[in-house]
C-alpha cells in the first residue's frame, strides 16, 4: 500500500495559521519520492515521523517560492540527520529533478555556505525535467507533462505536472496549472487519485469541469489552497461534494493511503 503525506497545503498567500506552502511525498516500500518543497516541509515531515533518510528523488514542478522555498532546508535537514545518525540516505545519492537551470545552483550555493558547508558523503544530483518518463525504478514510474502556469522561456518549458504509476494505481499531481486542459493527457483513461491545485481556481468549478468532460477520477484531493478555501473551508467542501462525492480538501500533516 502506498502512503501519501501532505507536508504543506497552502498556496503562496501571506502566512496562514497551521498551513504551509505546497509539498507532498509518496512512500512505497519504505522509499520516499518527494514532490515540491514549500516552506517547512522538512520540519513537518520529521515531526510526522517520516524518515527523511529514505528520500530517493525530489521533483520540483516550477520555480515559484511556494513550491521551492523549502528545498535548501530539506536537503540540509537530510544532511544533518545523516550526521546525527552516523549514516547516509538509505537509497544512495539524492536526485533533484528541476524544471529550470537557475534554481538548483542557487540552492547549492546556500548549502555550501551553511555550517558544515554541506560536505556530504553522498551526492546531490540535478536532473532537468522534460516531458515523458522521468524515473522508473522497482517501485514507481513518474512522468511529466508541461503546463501553462508559466510561459515558455528561452530554455523551454519551466512548469510541469506529474503522473505517478505504482502498484497498479495512477496518481496525477497537477501542481499549478492554467486549467484542467493542461493535464488532459494524464486524465485520459481516468486515475485513482488526482491532486488538484485551487490557488488559482474555484474548487467547485473544477469539479464541475471534471464531470462535464467525463474524466473518471476516483478521488479528488484539493491542495495549494487559495483564499476561497482558506476562508470558507466547510462551504467549499460542501459545494464540491454535491458534484463529486469523493472529494478531500487536504490539510497539512494529512496521511492518505492508496
Amino acid at each position: 500500500m502506498m502512503k501519501l503525506y501532505i507536508f504543506g497545503s497552502c498556496s503562496g498567500t501571506e502566512p496562514m495559521p497551521e498551513r504551509h506552502h505546497t509539498s507532498l511525498a509518496v512512500e512505497i516500500n519504505g522509499k520516499l519520492y518527494w514532490f515540491d518543497a514549500g516552506e517547512t516541509c522538512a520540519y513537518t515531515a520529521h515531526l510526522m515521523g517520516v524518515d527523511l533518510l529514505s528520500i530517493s528523488d525530489i521533483f520540483i514542478s516550477h520555480g515559484h517560492m511556494d513550491h521551492v522555498g523549502g528545498l535548501s532546508n530539506l536537503l540540509w535537514t537530510v544532511y544533518k540527520l545523516s550526521l546525527v545518525s552516523n549514516s547516509v540516505p538509505k537509497y544512495g545519492d539524492i536526485t533533484v529533478h528541476m524544471p529550470n537551470s537557475k534554481t538548483f545552483p542557487g540552492v547549492m550555493t546556500i548549502l555550501s555556505n551553511a555550517e558544515g558547508n554541506y560536505n556530504t558523503s553522498y551526492k546531490t544530483l540535478e536532473k532537468r525535467i522534460a516531458e515523458g518518463v522521468l524515473l522508473k525504478d522497482e517501485n514507481i514510474e513518474v512522468s511529466a507533462i508541461h503546463n501553462n502556469h508559466m510561459p515558455k522561456s528561452e530554455e523551454g518549458w519551466i512548469s510541469y505536472s506529474f503522473c505517478i504509476r505504482a502498484e497498479g494505481k495512477k496518481i496525477v499531481y497537477s501542481a499549478d496549472i492554467k486549467g484542467i486542459s493542461d493535464i488532459a493527457g494524464f486524465l485520459e483513461g481516468g486515475c485513482d487519485m488526482l491532486f488538484l491545485e485551487t490557488g488559482h481556481h474555484a474548487a467547485d468549478a473544477m469539479c464541475a469541469e471534471l464531470v462535464e468532460k467525463g474524466y473518471d477520477v476516483k478521488k479528488v484531493c484539493f491542495l495549494h489552497h487559495g483564499r476561497g478555501i482558506l476562508y470558507d473551508y466547510d462551504g467549499v467542501l460542501e459545494k464540491c461534494r454535491k458534484i463529486i462525492p469523493n472529494v478531500t480538501l487536504c490539510n497539512d500533516k494529512d496521511i492518505l493511503n492508496l
